[in-house]
């Protein structure tokens, strides 16, 4: 059912959705919704729980595979770049939201910090093994690799860019490259 939550929440936004509209996209009836959840801001605050856990936990599960830093950085900024609309659109409906709830707020804070996990990880395990030689703090250079990847949220859902109309993805890695100080991998040859 959350699923449904969800997916009518990404296509009508946090205040557009209403009982009815998820009780037509799910076929469940309004006062099951209600019984369920007891009000609609419980039941959209456990839609955004569920999808922006569901995003954090694929994003840690996805960057276990890989043993070296670089190739993991890589593959996570691949990943991240590669976010479909509908999640952008809940990311997006979520943030805004969590501007004018304090109780989102806290939890947005929570997920940016497991989101970041397996960035801060890779760099670690890069500068104890050497590869990595930063020119700036781990922690900036993280917040500003995240920030090129959430960066695109707003014009991908208004459909004024795709992290392939440009060379992005080339600007970001010689950036990470850049700054993490390895001059071992070029960054378009990934």
């Amino acid at each position: 059912m959350l699923d449904q939550v969800i997916a009518t929440l990404a296509d009508r936004g946090y205040g557009g959705t209403r009982y009815t509209d998820v009780a037509a996209a799910s076929g469940v009836a309004v006062s099951t919704l209600q019984g369920y959840f007891g009000s609609r801001e419980d039941m959209l605050v456990e839609a955004f729980d569920r999808a922006t856990s569901i995003a954090v936990d694929a994003m840690n599960e996805f960057a276990a595979q890989f043993e070296d830093p670089w190739e993991q950085l890589v593959a996570m900024v691949d990943r991240g770049l590669a976010t479909d609309v509908a999640t952008w659109r809940m990311l997006m409906e979520f943030w805004t939201a969590a501007a004018h709830d304090v109780e989102l707020q806290h939890h947005a804070a929570t997920l940016a910090e497991q989101y970041r996990k397996p960035f801060t990880d890779a760099v670690r395990r890069g500068i104890d093994a050497g590869d990595f030689r930063p020119r700036f703090s781990s922690e900036a250079i993280i917040e500003v690799v995240v920030a090129n990847i959430v960066g695109l949220l707003y014009p991908v859902v208004l459909e004024h860019l795709s992290a392939t109309d440009v060379n992005y993805r080339e600007v970001v890695l010689a950036q990470l490259a850049f700054a993490l100080n390895t001059s071992e991998h070029n960054p378009t040859d990934v």
